[in-house]
């Protein structure tokens, strides 16, 4: 879930996790960490990728209309850090195509996974309907109300979303960094510790209690979890990262509680002659 910045709150460091997936050794994955915005790019290599989005790239110019052609078109892009061209090869293919939903849950993804919130909102709205609502939009809805700083909305549409599919880890590690973003950090590690159970539970959901832990200053426990997945050297090094990252949430309360002190300059020590 690394995002190799300065974090300035605990709430920070769980929109780090949500935006690019902490504990991955600074390396951004993209909206897709939490199982929520995007179907992940899969097993297929670069190369793999780059040959697919050519391929399917003439044969979405030749025909602009084709919806599966346009969601896979898409996925490769994104697969290839083209997440800007992705969101423009869906955004052509749903003004012919408006009322086709996975095509609009498709390009809302995109959207959000772009930062445009408010217009992912808007077309994610539109790819499924109330009478026949789809439990993975709802998350996606729910991860991007978070990104915008509405955690109680969010969290209501991860409870819809559970309603039709109980126990579904990714909505439920979801759900937990949505209570971490609110600062309860007790029923995030709950909810995480609930996702990590399940069976099928991807190695992310087991990184995010991790993330969690360590945010609560256990760091041995949040490095055994994540050793789960990651090798002992990354595990170390994401923990010593979140180590960092606290340090300078620390750091920064203090200089905004006493400026004064901190804009004090400190002498050098004397040194003898």
């Amino acid at each position: 879930m690394a995002v190799c910045v300065s974090v300035r709150s605990l709430a920070g460091v769980a929109v780090a996790a949500l935006l690019a997936g902490a504990l991955s050794g600074c390396k951004t994955t993209g909206l897709d960490t939490t199982g929520s915005i995007a179907s992940g790019p899969g097993a297929h290599s670069e190369t793999e990728w780059r040959n697919e989005s050519q391929a399917l790239g003439e044969r979405f110019r030749a025909n602009p209309r084709d919806p599966d052609v346009a969601i896979r078109y898409a996925q490769a892009l994104r697969a290839t850090g083209q997440r800007a061209q992705a969101a423009a090869v869906l955004e052509t293919c749903a003004l012919h195509n408006p009322n086709h939903r996975p095509l609009l849950g498709a390009y809302g993804r995109a959207l959000a996974d772009n930062g445009s919130f408010k217009q992912a909102l808007d077309v994610l709205e539109r790819a499924h309907s109330p009478d026949q609502p789809d439990w993975r939009i709802l998350s996606v809805q729910g991860a991007v109300l978070d990104q915008m700083g509405r955690h109680e909305e969010a969290q209501r549409y991860y409870a819809s979303a559970l309603r039709i599919m109980p126990d579904e880890p990714s909505v439920l590690s979801n759900l937990g960094l949505s209570y971490a973003l609110s600062k309860n950090l007790k029923e995030a590690e709950a909810t995480l510790r609930t996702a990590a159970a399940q069976h099928g539970a991807e190695p992310k959901v087991r990184q995010n209690l991790a993330l969690v832990v360590g945010l609560q200053g256990r760091f041995q426990e949040a490095e055994t979890i994540a050793k789960g997945d990651l090798s002992p050297d990354e595990a170390a090094a994401n923990v010593a990262y979140l180590r960092q990252m606290l340090a300078q949430q620390s750091d920064l309360a203090k200089k905004k509680k006493h400026p004064a002190a901190a804009a004090t300059p400190v002498p050098a020590p004397a040194t003898g002659t």
